[in-house]
């Protein structure tokens, strides 16, 4: 009886430890998989200049910096499987015209209040840790030719 309940709790942390290790792979896939240079084409349901709202993502640190129309920001970001969260952001105290002011504010209220996201034909898509509704939508930027 003794052999058995050792050799269970070898399978059985077998298991845990290679599931452990699964999801560190998943994770550094993920992570791999969204590093790049985005273009914010939507916030929640509205359309943004495509060449005012940019941001990229670095893998190997996981920060995040871009630039809101006006001012720039950079800050650090966490993956878990398909959980995507952003921390504070350190953002430039430039003011713009009031439109260009607002729509920066969505845009930061937007990543802040991520909770997960889905990457499909190099759309990122954000979305809400509370309902789920999509926050926004951003282009990645492909290296055609390399």
């Amino acid at each position: 009886m003794k052999t058995l309940t050792i050799i269970s709790l070898l399978f059985f942390a077998m298991i845990f430890t290679n599931c452990d290790e699964t999801k560190k792979v998943i994770d550094l896939a993920g992570t791999v998989q969204l590093s790049g240079n985005y273009i914010v084409t939507e916030i929640g349901m509205s359309a943004v200049d495509p060449n005012s709202m940019t941001f990229s993502l670095a893998a190997l640190d996981k920060t995040i910096n871009g630039n809101t129309g006006c001012n720039s920001f950079f800050g650090n970001y966490t993956l878990d499987m398909y959980a995507l969260g952003f921390g504070d952001f350190a953002v430039t105290e430039r003011y713009c015209d009031e439109p260009v002011m607002i729509a920066e504010r969505d845009y930061l209220k937007a990543l802040g209040e991520s909770g997960s996201y889905t990457l499909q034909n190099n759309i990122l898509t954000l979305y809400s840790k509370l309902d789920r509704s999509v926050l926004l939508k951003a282009q990645k930027e492909t290296n055609q030719g390399n």
